[in-house]
C-alpha cells in the first residue's frame, strides 16, 4: 500500500524583499514537482524586479541584488499570475503542496496577488482547496519535546536531507519536500491513516496551539510581540500594503 508521503508531492518557495508579509515582496520564487520519491523533479523558477528597493540585509539572505534584479527579473504581474495559476492545478490534480512556515510564503503571494492582479489566493483556489503539508507544523507536532531551532536548515539537519543551497528558492522547496516526505516515514504509524487533506485540517490547530504557546513565552519573558495563530493563510489586514 502507497502512503501519501511516498506518492506525488508539489513545493512552494519564495525569496522576499523582507519578513513583513503585508509590505515586503516577492523576489524569487520556485515550484518543485516531484511524482515520487527519488524521482527527478520538475522546477518552475521565477526571478521577479519587485519594483521597490531591495535592502542590503536582504541581499545578504539571498544574494539577489537590486540591480540584478531590475536587469533580469520580470515584472510582478504576469509573475503572479502564473505562480496562482500553477498552484491552483496542484490543488486540482489533488497533488498535495508542501510549504515550510506556510502563513508566510502563502500570505506573502495573497498580498502580491492583491497588490498587482486585485484579486487574492483564495480566489484562484475555488475549483479546489490547496492540501498543505507545512514541515515545521508538522515536526513541532510530531516531535514537541525536541530542543533545538526548527529552521529548514536544522529541520534538514535531523532528517538527514541535503540542502544543497540554502536561501534558493528551488533549492529551499525542494528540501521542504523531502523532510516532508523524512517525516511521513519516521512517523508513519501517526500518519499513514490520515490523509493530506485531514492532515491540512488537523495542521490549522497545531498551529494555533503552537502559536498560543509561543505568545505565553513572550508574555512570559516580556517580548511585546504578536504571533498570529492563522494558517496556511492569513487573514488580510485593513491597512495591507
Amino acid at each position: 500500500m502507497s502512503y501519501w508521503y511516498e506518492g506525488p508531492l508539489a513545493a512552494f518557495d519564495t525569496e522576499t524583499t523582507g519578513v513583513d508579509v503585508e509590505s515586503d515582496r516577492i523576489v524569487s520564487a520556485a515550484l518543485v514537482v516531484q511524482d515520487a520519491p527519488g524521482v527527478r523533479p520538475r522546477v518552475t523558477r521565477w526571478l521577479v524586479n519587485p519594483g521597490v528597493p531591495v535592502p542590503a540585509a536582504a541581499t545578504a539572505v539571498h544574494g539577489l541584488s537590486e540591480e540584478h534584479l531590475q536587469r533580469n527579473g520580470r515584472w510582478p504581474a504576469p509573475v503572479m499570475f502564473e505562480i496562482a495559476e500553477l498552484l491552483a492545478e496542484q490543488a486540482a490534480a489533488g497533488r498535495p503542496l508542501v510549504v515550510m512556515n506556510a502563513p508566510f510564503d502563502l500570505t506573502l503571494l495573497d498580498r502580491e496577488l492583491r497588490r498587482h492582479r486585485a484579486s487574492s489566493l483564495d480566489h484562484w483556489l475555488e475549483p479546489a482547496p490547496l492540501r498543505v503539508l507545512d514541515p515545521r507544523v508538522l515536526d513541532r507536532h510530531l516531535d514537541r519535546y525536541r530542543k533545538g531551532r526548527r529552521t529548514l536548515t536544522d529541520l534538514c539537519a535531523h532528517y538527514e536531507v541535503t540542502l544543497s543551497d540554502a536561501h534558493d528558492a528551488a533549492a529551499d522547496a525542494l528540501a521542504a519536500l523531502e523532510v516532508v516526505r523524512a517525516v511521513g516515514r519516521r512517523f508513519a504509524a501517526r500518519l499513514e491513516r490520515l490523509s493530506p487533506a485531514d492532515l491540512h485540517a488537523l495542521q490549522t490547530a497545531w498551529h494555533a496551539a503552537q502559536a498560543r504557546g509561543l505568545q505565553a513565552w513572550f508574555a512570559r519573558s516580556g517580548t511585546p510581540e504578536t504571533v498570529d495563530t492563522s494558517w496556511p493563510l492569513r487573514p488580510e489586514l485593513p491597512a495591507a500594503a
